[in-house]
């Protein structure tokens, strides 16, 4: 009996930009009915053979099949018609429009909200979660947005789903959901690819995995025949340097942050902080454990000076460092230089006349210094790979040594190695004296580098011992 074809296959494909190769030899095969998990560092090649799959970038030599037969596509609405969607790990929604008139984006003819809803039918339940479709994107949490994604692609038929880092953003028990649902997808017969830099959750829910280094692929495996150790040599052609500290550290320094009974409210006027009380230390790290939604996105960017209290007294000392959760939208200003991105620091606040000079010289210290690999401190944000971007935002918020920085998610989306990188930059500043509040959808990040970890649960915060299990049911309002 022959077997049915792979529900895509990407034959030898080499992708040139410019002088530079991105792809070469690469080949991947989509099984029917499977998730398939796709890993690599950093600059590795996955997002490029995931643009080639979704008609986002045209291979310079190789063939995309679908369903065995050699397809031409020249863009995502090709890829669209022929059965594959993609979730890109940056959202593509347009937040000021509704969640119905998002749906209906790439559409032919009159929208009907009626109709709309009667096309989600039971997608809804694939998705876990209803969906008002007449809420504005930019008023929904980060995992309603990510579900919208998802069902915006069901609602187009899709049969090869594309996911590129689905749990970057998400608390352990909502990524815990998203991959039963993905398993419940492919179950049903869909083919999913999972692009992610979490090899547990690649090593829990996949089928099949492939691994891309330096645009070659370095090992393409049933997902039973290898283990974790054979993932990690696989990604980066040696064994990880994994000297992450943890430590917990005394506090011996003075006090630079203090809350008291701070109260915050968002932009609609809706309570999201509720009178919190808490100290931070100088050379101390606290983590901030959350589940999407709970207000603690709201206290970051308090502690960060980038948002009012309503009530009670928030004290901070001169000098706050910031690194955004989302580097593209609050990082950088992706068609600007890297000196004119380091000039960003602290926007609003600085006056006077630009010193050209000195602002390169600084950009190329923080460069060399945090390891950002480009090709100069002239080249514009977009040309750098998600890694590189995110360690010259934290050598910009570290240079000169600010007295605290607040971090949101500072290793989303970035490989083994990096991670390890923006941890120990962390921990050296603490070294240092800098007081660090940072906030992780991961726990083990989290649990991994803090001496305390503070939880929110719908505006409450609450101090609670650094341990998995007692931190993770305080997350989820437990005793």
């Amino acid at each position: 009996m022959t077997e049915n074809p792979p529900a895509l296959a990407l034959e030898h494909i080499d992708k040139w930009f410019g002088a530079v190769q991105a792809l070469s030899d690469a080949s991947l095969l989509i099984r029917r009915g499977t998730i398939h998990a796709v890993l690599g560092e950093n600059g590795a090649g996955k997002t490029t053979l995931m643009r080639v799959a979704y008609g986002m970038a045209t291979p310079d030599r190789g063939v995309v099949r679908v369903h065995g037969r050699a397809v031409h596509l020249r863009s995502p609405a090709d890829a669209i018609e022929r059965g594959i969607g993609m979730v890109h790990q940056h959202f593509t929604l347009v937040p000021t429009m509704t969640v119905a008139e998002n749906l209906a984006l790439g559409r032919r003819g009159t929208l009907r909200s009626g109709e709309m809803g009667t096309v989600l039918g039971d997608l809804v339940s694939a998705v876990g979660s209803s969906v008002d479709l007449n809420a504005r994107v930019n008023d929904l949490s980060v995992i309603a947005q990510q579900r919208l994604e998802l069902l915006k692609v069901l609602t187009r038929n899709a049969e090869t789903l594309i996911l590129d880092e689905p749990t970057a953003v998400l608390a352990p028990a909502e990524a815990d959901d998203l991959l039963r649902r993905l398993r419940g997808l492919a179950d049903a017969g869909q083919s999913v690819v999972l692009v992610t830099h979490k090899l547990r959750d690649a090593l829990r829910i996949a089928d099949d995995v492939t691994v891309l280094r330096q645009g070659t692929i370095s090992l393409a495996s049933p997902r039973a025949e290898v283990n974790e150790d054979q993932l990690i040599e696989a990604m980066l052609g040696r064994r990880p340097d994994g000297s992450s500290a943890s430590t917990r550290r005394v506090r011996t320094g003075s006090v630079l942050i203090t809350a008291r009974d701070v109260s915050i409210v968002d932009s609609r006027g809706l309570p999201r902080v509720r009178n919190a009380t808490f100290e931070v230390h100088a050379g101390e790290i606290v983590g901030v454990a959350a589940v999407d939604g709970s207000g603690h996105g709201e206290l970051l960017r308090a502690i960060a000076g980038r948002l009012p209290v309503t009530s009670g007294t928030l004290t901070l000392p001169t000098s706050v460092g910031f690194v955004p959760g989302d580097r593209h939208r609050d990082g950088l200003v992706l068609t600007m230089s890297l000196i004119e991105n380091y000039l960003l620091k602290g926007a609003g606040a600085t006056r006077g006349v630009i010193k050209w000079r000195d602002a390169t010289a600084i950009a190329r210290e923080i460069v060399r210094n945090f390891g950002v690999r480009v090709d100069g401190v002239g080249a514009t944000a977009m040309t750098l790979s998600g890694g590189n971007q995110q360690r010259f935002i934290i050598g910009r918020e570290l240079y000169g040594m600010p007295a605290a920085l607040v971090a949101e998610n500072p290793t989303r989306g970035l490989d083994i190695q990096a991670t390890l990188e923006v941890r120990n930059r962390l921990v050296e500043a603490c070294s240092e004296g800098v007081a660090i509040v940072f906030h992780s959808a991961d726990l083990d990040e989290i649990l991994a580098i803090s001496d305390r970890v503070l939880v929110v649960y719908n505006g409450l915060v609450r101090e609670v011992v650094p341990d998995a299990d007692l931190v993770g049911r305080a997350m989820l309002g437990a005793a």
